[in-house]
């Protein structure tokens, strides 16, 4: 049977929300800039679009998930971004909610 291209992309995208949101935290153990996480992302095999990157690491900011600063490299200022101690914490716990559901998932697949 043929899968509808819109439906499955409709749902792939669905499924990577969660997951982009657990991979900018891990990502974010070491300070970045935008420009270097989303390609720190995109050569683990998830790219992401400024459009959705910048709103994200925003949101996750304003939960204090992340700390940012603004700094001059390159003759350019930049926004650094860091997990905060709770930020930390979240990352510990979903990346132990996300093996869980990892573990049942390939036991049903």
């Amino acid at each position: 049977m043929i899968v509808d291209p819109d439906l499955f992309e409709s749902m792939r995208m669905e499924l990577r929300r969660g997951s982009l949101v657990l991979a900018v935290l891990a990502r974010l153990r070491e300070e970045r800039y935008g420009y270097t996480l989303r390609q720190a992302l995109a050569s683990d095999g998830l790219e992401m679009e400024e459009s959705t990157l910048y709103p994200l690491l925003r949101r996750l900011e304003s939960q204090g998930l992340l700390t940012s600063e603004w700094r001059e490299e390159e003759k350019r200022k930049k926004r650094f971004y860091r997990l905060s101690p709770m930020g930390e914490a979240m990352l510990s716990a979903l990346a132990d909610e996300w093996r869980g559901i990892n573990a049942s998932l390939d036991k049903i697949l």
